[in-house]
């Protein structure tokens, strides 16, 4: 009781003015709960204004189409949060009436939601005491008693659950659950932890061993694969280009590209020309030359995209299907609207 007494007190003289603290709506939080899945506070706050503005209610969401809320989502990145995120709302509005269920074994069943989203929720809007445990609450628990178990393990997992369970306040879950992750996002941090001002300076076992780097342990992370992306940027004499959206199940499903050649390594021009692909998509001569002088690298959790750009002057296809001017209106990967970006401003 005293680590959860000590917690709240720091909180309510250190936590953060966040939108979303000034409402137990539960459509607003889970919206920002979602949005902070691999979502630093400070880029999600603008996110959260837009959608809340854009979609007032669960209703509103539910009725926008996907191409919306992909383009909505845009520069958030993980898209498939969005996507479960749209699934989810409908389901609320046409089959629950408007009404987010209250619980957290009800909340768990929608799409997208794991224990640590349900878990927030469930404590802050219907004061049910289930703890969250994130990357900030590994941290604080692993340093203050001085856990060893990879946190990304099967086992650690459940010792962690176990443990933030069993010093949640069980009449303040709500404020036990943020003042813990608040904690770890501004005073436990990952490098730098303000040990010398901390309220638990006397009892954490990091900070008596000097293992405040070493903790929390995580497993060795899966290997990166490397991927080679050539996208064919194509421009008509009329200013009409190519466009069509991902399927199945990848990177990016639902979102538009322009038409893409993936490669084994990193091609020059000749190779590119060369290659079947190219030739099956264009077998007349074109002017092609590279916007990127250096390649990109987009560096996805899994994967790492070496990427260039082509830019390819045509007088027609039969794919040709938008104007250049249209572009802005459809859902792109972050990589490709910086190219756009900087593409227009290098006209």
């Amino acid at each position: 009781m005293k680590f959860s007494n000590t917690l709240i007190y720091w909180y309510l003289q250190n936590n953060r003015e966040l939108p979303w603290r000034k409402t137990k709506n539960p459509y607003f939080i889970w919206l920002s709960e979602i949005m902070l899945q691999q979502t630093r506070v400070a880029q999600g706050i603008a996110y959260y204004l837009k959608f809340t503005s854009t979609f007032p209610t669960v209703f509103d969401l539910a009725k926008a189409d996907e191409s919306t809320v992909l383009k909505m989502w845009q520069g958030l990145g993980y898209y498939s949060r969005a996507r479960n995120l749209h699934f989810s709302a409908k389901l609320i509005a046409n089959e629950f009436n408007g009404e987010f269920p209250s619980t957290y074994n009800e909340i768990i069943k929608l799409k997208g939601i794991g224990d640590y989203t349900a878990s927030a929720i469930a404590s802050i809007c219907f004061d049910e005491p289930t703890a969250v445990v994130d990357g900030n609450v590994y941290r604080v628990l692993s340093r203050y008693f001085g856990i060893k178990t990879p946190i990304n393990s099967s086992a650690g997992i459940k010792e962690f659950k176990i443990l933030a369970q069993s010093l949640i306040d069980k009449n303040k879950a709500g404020t036990f659950n943020q003042a813990i992750m608040d904690f770890g996002a501004l005073h436990c941090k990952p490098q730098n932890p303000l040990c010398e001002t901390c309220p638990f300076s006397d009892s954490c076992f990091a900070s008596e061993k000097k293992l405040t780097k070493e903790l929390p342990v995580k497993e060795k992370k899966v290997k990166v694969r490397k991927r080679y992306f050539n996208f064919l940027v194509i421009k008509t004499k009329d200013n009409r280009t190519i466009l069509s959206e991902r399927k199945g199940k990848g990177i990016w499903q639902g979102l538009f590209q322009f038409p893409l050649i993936e490669s084994d390594k990193t091609i020059n021009k000749e190779e590119l020309i060369l290659s079947e692909d190219f030739t099956n998509l264009f077998p007349s001569k074109t002017t092609l030359s590279l916007f990127n002088s250096k390649e990109i690298i987009h560096k996805l959790s899994h994967q790492h995209l070496h990427t260039q750009f082509w830019i390819i002057e045509t007088k027609n296809s039969p794919e040709i299907n938008i104007n250049w001017s249209e572009i802005e209106k459809y859902p792109v990967p972050i990589l490709i609207a910086n190219f756009l970006e900087a593409y227009q401003n290098k006209k």
